[in-house]
């Protein structure tokens, strides 16, 4: 398939790319071009500023594509200059559960109604980045109805790429004994690992599935676990304080996400316990080195 991927030159991005080449897809990048990437001739390029609507019509404009992946799409804004600049059979969103208010445990993608909500065309600086991911969604539910289009919604991702380094927070902090504030220590919580996150959006690619659905490891953790093990590990103690700089998931409720609807299309998550204190091991070594 001929498939063109907004973004996808850093985190699970290109762990989507590697998918669909491993699959022998035809991939075309479409970037900034700021960003190097690693694809040699393997992939085609086209260079797009992603807020131009013009320039994105006319960069993407006059090519069927089978599928359209894209990364980087955060207001309502973002979902209607690409889709009404290309052709294409299918659209996969990159959403978030963040659109869920609130998310809760056993998050199913139905506790969202995309059709529900007011729809205002705005850019990404509009509302907060909860809402305008809303925003976004409400423009594919209710500007797009009769595309067809995939919301893929994912809750923090995290692996040894993460440009973020929100879990390498609190790495760094235990070992270096900056204190913390944190207001959700005893919540559970899901996270993605960074690979599942890009290799599910291009197991997505060929599959007959439209609408939203959700992808997560399997099994929550609280901050606290991931702090007692930092601190077993290190030997040091965490100083959470509230004059502590603000952690990076404080705010957070507690929260599993439900994924029966990828598990029915035969993708299996991984379990979060088997892998989250490898990532935590690597930040230790990282931070300590």
């Amino acid at each position: 398939m001929k498939i063109l991927i907004i973004g996808g030159t850093r985190f699970f991005g290109k762990h989507t790319v590697k998918a669909l080449l491993e699959k022998g897809h035809e991939v075309y990048i479409a970037t900034r071009g700021i960003t190097a990437d690693e694809y040699g001739d393997r992939v085609k390029r086209i260079i797009i500023e992603r807020t131009d609507a013009s320039g994105i019509k006319e960069a993407l404009g006059g090519v069927h594509y089978d599928v359209v992946i894209d990364k980087i799409a955060y207001c309502s804004n973002d979902i209607r200059y690409v889709m009404d600049a290309v052709d294409c059979d299918k659209y996969i969103h990159m959403s978030t559960t963040a659109v869920y208010a609130p998310k809760h445990l056993n998050t199913k993608e139905d506790d969202f109604d995309g059709c529900a909500g007011e729809l205002i065309w705005c850019d990404r600086d509009a509302f907060t980045y909860e809402q305008i991911k809303r925003q976004a969604e409400y423009a594919l539910w209710q500007k797009y109805p009769d595309r067809k289009w995939i919301a893929v919604r994912y809750p923090f991702a995290v692996g040894p790429d993460d440009y973020t380094e929100r879990l390498l927070f609190y790495v760094e902090h235990v070992i270096k004994s900056i204190p913390m504030h944190i207001d959700n220590l005893e919540n559970q919580m899901g996270f993605i690992r960074s690979d599942e996150a890009g290799e599910f959006m291009a197991f997505l690619a060929d599959k007959e599935f439209s609408g939203a659905i959700n992808g997560s490891a399997e099994g929550t953790i609280s901050l606290k676990e991931i702090i007692d093990y930092i601190e077993q590990k290190t030997g040091r103690k965490a100083i959470i304080s509230a004059d502590g700089e603000a952690a990076p998931y404080n705010g957070e409720p507690e929260y599993s996400i439900n994924t029966e609807k990828a598990r029915a299309l035969g993708f299996q998550f991984s379990v979060l316990h088997d892998w989250i204190f490898a990532l935590l091991d690597y930040y230790i070594k990282r931070t300590t080195c």
